[in-house]
């Protein structure tokens, strides 16, 4: 069925100022203004007083939970599709991490492979902090070739809870990214959890000085604390990925401060940990408390960049559109509203308050309301 969305303020993300906006199932027809008339038969939505923008892309999130750091008793539950659905997210990419243990990349794919099910377009890496990597072929290669939903691999870096691989391992395992990538014209992505340790990124500069490794297949994430380091990472044309953190300004400051340092504004993303844990470790690294990530989170970090720290609308949402569908190397379907697309489509209202959320086509929440549910 075509639909036409009328009168609605579109950032693509740029700003293209009021348009109506025509999709047919799960692909955007035709983005113009005026032009509902040239489609009589056309669904009529009135868009007027809302905005339109692209469904979020969220790139790293413990769809099976995560944590576990505080006994069993602190393992993280699952994921939710109405969770997504209440932020906006339309992609996202899954991922394990200190857990491999109660965990696995079996669990992680059949869970990835359900959310498709239920409506959204979900990927996601093997491995989790662990070295050697955890696999469901036995072979990180196989897994990114074979496994349609792979799109690279997960380690930890420079934190007591990684299994400090060498700077010879991680060579390796980024070689066995690049070659998978390369047969499969896949990203290839290596997504490095970054702790507070004492190495930081020196590890990542090394190897990119002494090899002929590309810069695109490291992916640093919790980049927020890291300072110059990171904004020399982006400056070399890597990608940083900062995570929204509970309170949004914490996380709405550490990008400022990267942007002004001169991070380019296409490098930088934002990703919401979602269902994650978020211990507290005083000096000892000793846990002292511990929470649940909340995928809400990446919406309201954007909200704070728009609304306190005044970014513009059209460059606070790259961070979690267009830069990230270009990380991904999935720029030519989604991340974007344009003609060919993928119909991910949000609407807010003038406070950014979200409104809608369609992805592939179908309403899943309308006027603040969900119009779907979970399976159980």
């Amino acid at each position: 069925m075509l639909t036409v969305i009328k009168n609605v303020q579109v950032f693509s993300p740029d700003d293209l100022g009021v348009n109506d906006i025509v999709f047919s199932c799960d692909t955007i027809v035709e983005i113009g203004k005026g032009i509902a008339p040239s489609y009589p038969k056309a669904k009529q939505v009135e868009g007027k007083g809302l905005v339109a923008t692209p469904g979020l892309i969220d790139q790293h999130v413990h769809v099976t939970g995560g944590g576990g750091e505080g006994g069993f008793r602190t393992r993280v539950p699952e994921l939710k599709f109405t969770d997504c659905v209440r932020a906006g997210v339309t992609t996202l990419v899954g991922v394990l991490g200190t857990d491999g243990v109660t965990r696995s990349v079996e669990n992680l794919v059949a869970k990835t492979k359900a959310l498709c099910d239920e409506g959204l377009t979900a990927y996601c890496l093997t491995g989790s902090y662990e070295y050697p990597t955890l696999t469901l072929t036995g072979d990180v290669k196989k897994d990114i070739a074979f496994i349609g939903e792979v799109l690279g691999v997960k380690v930890a870096l420079s934190d007591h809870r990684s299994s400090h691989l060498t700077k010879a391992e991680l060579i390796r395992l980024v070689s066995d990214v690049r070659m998978a990538s390369l047969i499969s014209g896949k990203p290839g992505i290596v997504t490095i959890h970054m702790g507070r340790g004492k190495q930081g990124l020196n590890p990542i500069f090394e190897i990119l000085a002494e090899t002929d490794l590309p810069i695109k297949h490291f992916r640093p994430t919790h980049v927020g604390k890291l300072g110059e380091p990171a904004v020399r990472f982006a400056k070399a044309g890597g990608y940083i990925d900062f995570t929204a953190t509970p309170n949004p300004s914490d996380a709405a400051r550490d990008i400022m401060g990267a942007l002004q340092a001169g991070a380019p504004l296409e490098r930088v993303t934002l990703s919401s940990d979602s269902n994650g844990s978020l211990p507290q470790w005083n000096d000892k690294n000793e846990m002292i408390g511990i929470v649940a990530a909340s995928m809400t989170s990446l919406l309201n970090v954007l909200r704070e960049l728009v609304q306190v720290e005044k970014m513009e609308m059209s460059e606070a949402l790259r961070l979690a559109t267009t830069n990230v569908s270009q990380a991904l190397e999935l720029h030519e379907s989604r991340g974007k509203l344009a003609q060919g697309f993928a119909a991910d489509i949000l609407l807010f209202d003038s406070n950014f308050n979200l409104d809608t959320v369609i992805a592939r086509g179908k309403v899943l929440m309308q006027g603040g309301e969900l119009q779907v549910q979970d399976t159980y």
